[in-house]
């Protein structure tokens, strides 16, 4: 909700990986809310990330904005909450483009993607774990899409 913690690693990730695939992907992370607009990733999400190799570093907290659902293909939320507040927020004619990120993942499609604030180490662990599965299917969804029908 505030861009610190999950979105952030979420984009770190997709990023990375899309990156090392090959596949063009515009990725950008953002809050629904403004609580710490301009702040870095949570310390804790930067050290994780980077022990598994992912760049959190350069990342600063924005909060969605109405060009937002214009702009992005789609739109990936990391939970149930964050997905109610997209949809809220959203215009008509781009809800199709609203998903929860682990609608990709194969360890927990129904499931959210948890705030590790609660749970410490093995909850940053956790979050990463849930984000690098979705992120591979997803990636794998998207490299399946005819050629014309792809956008940046």
């Amino acid at each position: 909700m505030g861009n610190i913690c999950r979105s952030p690693t979420a984009e770190g990730v997709l990023r990375a990986k899309a990156q090392a695939s090959g596949l063009a992907v515009r990725v950008d992370s953002c809050g629904t809310h403004d609580y710490h607009v301009g702040e870095p990733p949570d310390r804790r999400s930067q050290a994780h990330a980077a022990r598994r190799g992912y760049d959190l570093a350069a990342q600063r907290a924005r909060q969605v904005t109405a060009a937002d659902y214009a702009r992005f293909d789609l739109i990936l939320a990391m939970d149930s909450r964050n997905l109610a507040l997209l949809a809220a927020r959203c215009p008509a004619e781009h809800r199709h483009k609203l998903q929860r990120l682990l609608a990709f993942s194969t360890l927990d499609p129904d499931g959210d993607v948890p705030d590790p604030y609660y749970d410490g180490d093995a909850g940053f662990e956790r979050v990463l774990d849930l984000i690098e599965d979705a992120v591979d299917h997803l990636l794998a969804t998207l490299q399946t899409v005819p050629e014309g029908a792809k956008r940046s």
